[in-house]
């Protein structure tokens, strides 16, 4: 199951890229064809929200690539700090 995790943490890193450079590259389309400011407001948004998802998604995965999911605690007893 460790392994499945750590594969899926570089899954996650993937989607998280693939997805960001899809949106830049979807907003600088968009703004090219229409370029009021409604359009460049609107993508600029757009990137900026999902700024910080991509790189969440990219740091749980680098956490689930590099093995920092192997042992989750069953209870508040065995969390150690």
């Amino acid at each position: 199951m460790n392994q499945v995790k750590k594969y899926l943490g570089v899954v996650w890193i993937l989607i998280a890229v693939v997805a960001y450079s899809t949106l830049l590259i979807t907003s600088i389309e968009q703004i090219n064809q229409k370029p009021t400011v409604d359009t460049i407001i609107q993508w600029s948004i757009f990137a900026f929200v999902f700024f910080p998802i991509a790189i969440g998604l990219i740091v749980f995965g680098w956490l689930a690539a590099s093995g920092a999911y192997d042992h989750l605690p069953k209870s508040s007893n065995e969390v150690e700090e």
